[in-house]
């Protein structure tokens, strides 16, 4: 490439090295060269430790030999403003090998904006100053910098290249390079309320996962062979093979129609009790057939799903296999697995991607732009390189950028040409190009991150190859607000922000008040957006942060606030002090509760009515639904985000204006079947949710029934209400407190020896006792067919690793459980269970084991490696899935059984952010407003309006409407007079009024159950909830009510339950025949 400079770079081994006489003078910061194949690809045979304690959320969804591939490459980041930054961090913790940060300018007043690792003080100096803050984010990836400029010879030893705010002809310089070459490239450039990405891996790139899901698998019911053709198939005139549709019944089969009468397809038929969910084209492989041996040897095999059957009881369609017709017999059995094969994809260079562009379309709402942004940018680029500035908020800029986009346009082929250019986007384009946004950075730098992974491990589907992006709906709602005069730069640390919104928001966001719950992964990357953004650094604002939990190593792979000293100390108090670092401006003040109702004497009214808003950055649907129900009573806006392993949402609720989140349900996720998990387990996964019920059997639910009963003064009464069954509890009580608690640390060794014996030997035994191998169905049909997997018992073997796991990690809960302490010694494990004597299985009659759930009606786990939970799960999963042949899982499938949420890229929240800038300029439309759902593995993205709040008896109410009632200090009003004409009014009847866990009336309960009690609740303001029955009796939802209370605080509680009293009693004269009172749930 002869159009760069020949190679000049230098290379130290410390801080204290001089450079060579050689060297040029615009090398100010010194660097260490990173090593790796000069090849420019992973060495493929080299073999790289895994800190598993730290990547294990990660894992979950890479998997081993993905992060064994990201740990061999080496990466350059050109360009360390705001996007530079983001893009580095994400790899760092990631996990690569090696990332290299390059940059040849100084630093300016707008990069303070979202370079969260610059301060004041480094304005003019070259931003590589933030090498040592990038380096503390994980030790085991090597973070040096180089000054210099992109020469071939430096550039070869890079796997991946990526080019932050760099001029295009040296994205062309360098992309033509690494085209050539073989090395990846990815472009990235942020202009205020616009992105840009490109992508280019090369003209073979092997995919080895387009998605992050796990392999689809069914159990297979029927494989069939061609019997013989019709007359009408041997003519030609039509083709036919026959597969039997049900395993149901007996009979004959119909027949079903094929491609071509040369072909001579097996049809596979799955059980009945759900869709496969296999697509034509598709690769599977079959394992644990009984017959037709053929198939276990082919690696894969590509499938055709067929029509929908002719009968509507069977849910899963037939599909189409191999030749078959020279195999043996199928008898019966087999699990047919997707089987995903790698296949070969091709980029184009950037120079000819930007001559024939392919585009991902990120909002379909704007399906038309990125033609129009392709060449918008383009022009944008001559903009700069004349002008040596991005165009200010000018309209002789936008003219002139307008007029440069057309001069684009009217180059380039007729196929990319546009007929009709969006010039007021272009003129959007330019006022807003000078800005420098902290979330669409965080936005587009978690991309081309998860790009740069895609490109260094050949996992997911990577953008091919222009992704543009826009959020011009955060702009203010009043145009002629948004002036040149106050759009001008102060030199401040907000420069970039008032660029594009003017200084009226910036002053706006630093007198917010908000609430953050959560403080992981969500939590940490929304408190550094925050800060950036200037949110609660005025005099009169804050930002709340509360989060009970303490940091984990694993944190430290997602949760970049964390380092590694800062293991077991509060998340929230050091993420305050770690974003007080990014802005000294910030009034953070940090909380160490759970937010529910234990609390709500520390979140009571005063709290929530000064805040402005609240953001949810939780792991679990509870709390969120609490937090939702405490903004609708409140009119709070509430910012809802969550992260599954590549998969993002975000959703904004505006108070009157959008649903909130309690007004939507996601499907319920799909359970196993009880009787399925304790007796016929079919899949690992049924195993893994079998030794998590284990898990809280043996070690969770007993400790807290002990503790309500040391505890609670009340446990006693509390019995004798009517469903519970005192003698039973009281017996696991006397099992718990007396007949099995341990004395020493080998009483626990026994205790788990014993069990393990009991679990998979001795039940083993049993249910074969009562449902022996040689059973048969009153229809015929053999039992142990199908779903229903024989068992046999395993025999104890001190010499089996998996045996002695279990062992050990039960023991060591089981004596955490007692506070005895416990023990990693496996040999001292050993010898105690040489002692240990295990009574000889005697088959019981009279047992009842349920085969399916109706017959059994009636009838909080940590991931921290070091405590023994995974540990035991693990093992006692592995054992139960031994005991029915089923393939063990290892380690990292714990994200099923303990409920963890993996995260390995944090998009949403800068999403939350763009909807932050609507929320505090007040749009009072609903269509600027945006719902989003991503997933950077395909990738694919959904930006949607907010639905509006449901409305409920004819349109008269919404949630957000609530009935407010309110008390005077001499209690002369009647607190809920408008309860008279409910009837009248709304037509409705009250069936039941409840305030938090009290219930004050309800039509059912007879007066012996109504206890009178007085309600001291530290709240100037109850929320009552009504249960209603229109005219024809069915339920009929309606808002809560809100019944003021206006006594000072001082004399609150003395009156609050002379207010109840007085509530009950408007209650009782709509009945005058109902008893009255309160009673706890």
């Amino acid at each position: 490439m002869s159009s760069l400079p020949p190679s000049r770079k230098q290379c130290v081994s410390g801080p204290d090295s001089k450079p060579s006489s050689n060297c040029s003078s615009a090398y100010s910061v010194t660097f260490k060269m990173p090593s790796g194949p000069s090849s420019g690809m992973p060495n493929k045979g080299s073999e790289t430790d895994i800190d598993e304690s730290l990547y294990s959320r990660q894992l979950y969804v890479l998997g081993h030999a993905t992060m064994k591939h990201l740990q061999t490459c080496n990466v350059l980041v050109s360009g360390l403003q705001g996007l530079g930054v983001e893009i580095a961090k994400n790899l760092i913790l990631g996990g690569v090998k090696a990332v290299t940060l390059h940059d040849q300018g100084p630093a300016q007043w707008t990069d303070l904006s979202s370079q969260f690792y610059l301060q004041e003080e480094d304005i003019g100096k070259n931003q590589a100053v933030s090498q040592p803050c990038l380096a503390e984010l994980n030790s085991c990836v090597a973070v040096s910098t180089y000054t210099g400029a992109l020469v071939e010879d430096f550039l070869i030893d890079f796997q991946v290249v990526v080019l932050t705010s760099s001029p295009l002809e040296d994205q062309l310089q360098v992309g033509e390079f690494c085209h050539n070459h073989g090395i990846k490239l990815v472009v990235a450039d942020t202009r205020g309320l616009f992105g840009q990405l490109f992508c280019d891996f090369g003209e073979e790139m092997i995919l080895k996962d387009s998605s992050e899901e796990q392999p689809l698998s069914a159990m297979v019911s029927m494989v069939t062979k061609v019997r013989g053709l019709s007359p009408g198939v041997l003519a030609g005139r039509w083709t036919a093979v026959v597969f039997p549709i049900c395993s149901c019944g007996p009979g004959p089969t119909p027949e079903a129609y094929f491609s071509s009468i040369h072909e001579c397809p097996g049809v596979v038929t799955c059980l009945y009790e759900a869709r496969h969910r296999f697509e034509s084209n598709d690769f599977v492989s079959f394992t644990e057939v009984q017959g037709m041996d053929e198939l276990i040897g082919t690696c894969s095999i590509q499938i055709k799903v067929l029509g929908m059957p002719r009968y509507p009881c069977i849910l899963s369609m037939p599909f189409s296999i191999c030749d078959t017709s020279s195999f043996s017999d199928y008898i019966r059995g087999s699990i047919v697995t997707q089987v995903k094969v790698p296949k070969k994809i091709s980029f184009k260079s950037l120079l000819a991607s930007m001559a024939e562009p392919d585009f991902v379309v990120a909002d379909f709402a704007k399906y038309s732009r990125p033609a129009q942004l392709h060449m918008g940018f383009q022009a944008l680029h001559q903009f700069c390189a004349q002008h040596g500035q991005s165009p200010p908020h000018s309209e002789g800029d936008a003219t002139e950028l307008v007029t440069l986009e057309q001069a684009v346009n009217a180059r380039v082929v007729p196929a990319v040409q546009q007929d009709n250019l969006d010039e007021d986007l272009i003129w959007k384009l330019a006022y807003v190009a000078a800005g420098d946004l902290a979330p669409i950075n965080a936005f587009i730098g978690a991309l081309a991150a998860q790009e740069v992974m895609k490109a260094c491990s050949g996992m997911f589907t990577p953008i091919m190859h222009w992704l543009y992006f826009d959020v011009l709906e955060c702009l203010p709602e009043d145009k002629e607000a948004l002036t040149e005069e106050k759009c001008l730069l102060c030199q401040n640390c907000y420069d970039g922000q008032v660029a594009v919104f003017g200084s009226d928001l910036q002053e706006k966001l630093g007198r917010q008040c908000y609430f953050l719950v959560g403080a992981g992964a969500i939590g940490c990357e929304l408190l550094k957006n925050f800060a950036m953004m200037g949110l609660g650094c005025g005099e009169s604002g804050a930002v709340t942060v509360t989060d009970m939990d303490t940091i984990e190593q694993s944190n430290l792979n997602g949760q970049f606030l964390f380092r590694p000293w800062d293991i077991m100390k509060m998340k929230s108090d050091t993420a305050a002090a770690a974003v007080r670092q990014i802005n000294p401006n910030i009034r953070v003040m940090s909380h160490q509760n759970r937010v529910g109702p234990d609390t709500e004497c520390v979140y009571d009214d005063d709290f929530f009515q000064i805040l402005d808003g609240v953001a949810n950055a939780l792991d679990n649907v509870d709390t969120r639904t609490y937090m939702d129900c405490h903004c609708v009573n409140y009119h709070k806006p509430l910012l809802e985000s969550g992260m599954l392993g590549t998969k993002g949402n975000m959703q904004v609720v505006i108070p009157f204006l959008t649903e909130s989140y309690c007004s939507s349900h996601d499907p319920p996720e799909k359970s196993i079947p009880i009787y399925m998990l304790k007796n016929f387990p079919s899949a690992i996964e049924h195993t893994l949710q079998w030794a998590r019920d284990e898990f809280e059997d043996l070690f969770q639910k007993p400790a807290e029934k002990v503790n309500q009963y040391l505890m609670d003064s009340e446990f006693m009464e509390k019995l004798r209400l009517a469903g519970t069954q005192p003698l039973e509890v009281l017996g696991d009580l006397q099992c718990i407190l007396v007949l099995q608690r341990p004395q020493t640390w080998a009483d626990c060794v026994t205790w788990a020896c014993q069990h393990w014996h009991t679990q998979y030997s001795s039940n083993i035994q049993q249910l074969l006792q009562n449902f022996p191998p040689d059973q048969f169905t009153s229809s015929g049909a053999p039992f142990w067919s199908g779903p229903k997997r024989c068992p046999h018992p395993l025999i104890f073997d001190i010499n089996n690793l998996l045996h002695l796991d279990y062992v050990m990690a039960a023991t060591n809960l089981f004596a955490q459980t007692y506070r005895l302490r416990g023990s990693q010694d496996r040999t001292d494990v050993v010898i105690l269970l040489q002692s240990v004597q295990v009574p000889e299985f005697t088959p019981k009659c009279g047992i009842k084991i349920h085969v399916s759930d109706q017959e059994l009606q009636n009838t909080n786990v940590s991931d921290d490696d070091r405590n023994f939970h995974i540990d035991f799960i693990v093992a006692a999963s592995n054992l139960w899935a031994g005991n029915y042949n089923i393939h063990p899982g290892d380690r990292h499938k714990k994200v099923d059984c303990g409920k963890i949420i993996p995260v390995i890229a944090v998009t949403t929240t800068a999403t939350v952010c763009l909807e932050l800038y609507k929320v505090v300029q007040g749009h009072q439309q609903h269509e600027p407003y945006r719902n989003s759902f991503i997933n950077l593995a395909l990738p694919f993205f959904i930006f949607s309006e907010p639905l509006a709040p449901p409305w409920h008896q004819n349109r008269e109410l919404t949630w957000w409407k609530c009935f407010e009632v309110g008390l005077q200090p001499n209690c002369e009003e009647m607190t809920l007079k408008f309860l008279d004409c409910f009837e009248t009014k709304h037509t409705l009847e009250i069936a039941m009024l409840c305030q938090g866990g009290f219930m004050l009336y309800s039509f059912f309960m007879p007066a012996m159950k109504l206890k009178g009690q007085e309600l001291n609740t530290p709240v100037h303001a109850m929320m009552l909830d009504l249960c209603c029955n229109n005219k024809s009796g069915k339920d009929v939802e309606v808002p809560y009510v809100q019944l003021t209370i206006r006594y000072p605080s001082a004399t609150l509680h003395c009156n609050l339950s002379r207010c109840i009293s007085r509530t009950l009693l408007a209650v009782e004269n709509l009945n005058p025949a109902s008893h009255i009172g309160i009673t706890s749930f």
